[in-house]
């Protein structure tokens, strides 16, 4: 669904500029993945899919599970065992079936992958076209709303929102900076773009686990080698910081993930003019809550 797009005072006066958010959390399922995932499954449905199979961290996974059982298609997901509880229920809760399997999303994404057949359809997480077209209709909203971004500020998991936002720039002609933003823990994007090469992690950490993806996707590699695409990492504090920030300036609890793009305004890590129209993506996050959050202050102080 159209999702509010918001100017923001207190990071537009804290930045010198004008910050305009695209309250992604606002969607049924609580982030962006509604969009990515509702396009694929529509086109797979009208293709005649008689169940959806996925691998997913938590968004992605609640988004399949709320589109099959908004389309009566049964739908498996197979999560690693680092997914949240909160994340696991609110897919059951969509009468999906949820395996636990592995430490990572790889784990994860293997078994699901033996459970394909003709009938039962693969729906990637973040790689997948289907996906960015759905992705790319954020900056369709943002024009229509009077906006021309001079900048955007987003985070990178698997790459599915860097893909689908330059998409949805290159569609209106737009050149204009994208920051990446990971933290430190699972910087696959980062590292990559440092190393010049598609790389993968060894292994990613840290309590951004909707981020934990050790390789992202080839596209989103792409774009960060031929387009203007800033890498920026945060600590895993920073993006804790700016959650709780967000929730006290915005009323909007959000996830480690997105904590991640909105700390580099809360802490000024990128100069703008002061005309400037920065577009920051508020990816949102279903499967997190206020006392998960205040686990990781305790965990993060140890």
């Amino acid at each position: 669904m159209k999702t509010p797009l918001i100017r923001s005072k207190k990071l537009s006066d804290l930045n010198s500029c004008n910050i305009w958010l695209k309250m992604e959390s606002a969607q049924v399922t609580g982030s962006f993945k509604e969009r990515s995932i509702g396009q694929v499954c529509q086109k797979y449905a009208q293709q005649g899919a008689k169940k959806f199979i996925s691998s997913s961290g938590g968004n992605a996974g609640i988004s399949v599970a709320y589109m099959g059982n908004m389309l009566k298609i049964p739908v498996t997901v197979v999560v690693p065992k680092t997914t949240s509880q909160q994340a696991i229920d609110l897919m059951q809760q969509e009468n999906a079936e949820v395996i636990v399997h592995g430490d990572s999303w790889v784990d994860a994404n293997d078994l699901a992958l033996s459970f394909v057949n003709s009938e039962a359809i693969y729906i990637h997480p973040f790689d997948h076209p289907y996906l960015w077209e759905g992705v790319a209709k954020i900056i369709d909203e943002v024009i229509e709303d009077g906006v021309q971004p001079d900048a955007v500020i987003l985070s990178v998991g698997g790459g599915s929102l860097l893909s689908g936002i330059s998409q949805g720039l290159k569609n209106h002609g737009l050149d204009v900076p994208i920051y990446a933003v990971e933290t430190q823990g699972t910087a696959s994007l980062n590292t990559a773009m440092k190393a010049k090469q598609h790389i993968q992690l060894d292994q990613v950490t840290g309590i951004a686990t909707t981020l934990a993806a050790k390789q992202v996707c080839a596209n989103a590699f792409h774009i960060s080698q031929s387009e203007h695409v800033v890498g920026l990492t945060v600590s895993d504090q920073e993006a804790l910081s700016a959650c709780f920030n967000f929730l006290d300036d915005h009323r909007t609890l959000v996830e480690p993930a997105c904590g991640a793009t909105l700390s580099v305004l809360y802490d000024q890590k990128i100069d703008f003019e002061p005309t400037a129209n920065v577009l920051v993506i508020v990816c949102g996050g279903a499967s997190i809550g206020l006392q998960k959050l205040l686990q990781f202050v305790e965990d993060l102080a140890v």
